[in-house]
């Protein structure tokens, strides 16, 4: 099982960009839609919303994509 976050963790992931840090905004443990897709997630498996600390975007990402920082 991947490692659990919580809101407001500092986060580190790569993206098509490389390396991006953001903080963690929201928590997610049911499926959601988002920019068209549905994300998959669980209690066991949640997938967390991140804001970029330099660009405000928004991403979804597992958290076995994300080492806290």
């Amino acid at each position: 099982m991947a490692e659990q976050f919580a809101v407001g963790d500092h986060v580190r992931w790569n993206s098509e960009a490389g390396h991006v840090e953001g903080v963690i905004i929201k928590k997610h443990t049911q499926d959601v839609k988002y920019k068209g897709y549905v994300h998959h997630c669980t209690e066991s498996d949640p997938q967390y919303e991140i804001r970029s600390d330099k660009t405000d975007h928004i991403a979804m990402y597992k958290g076995g994509a994300l080492t806290k920082l």
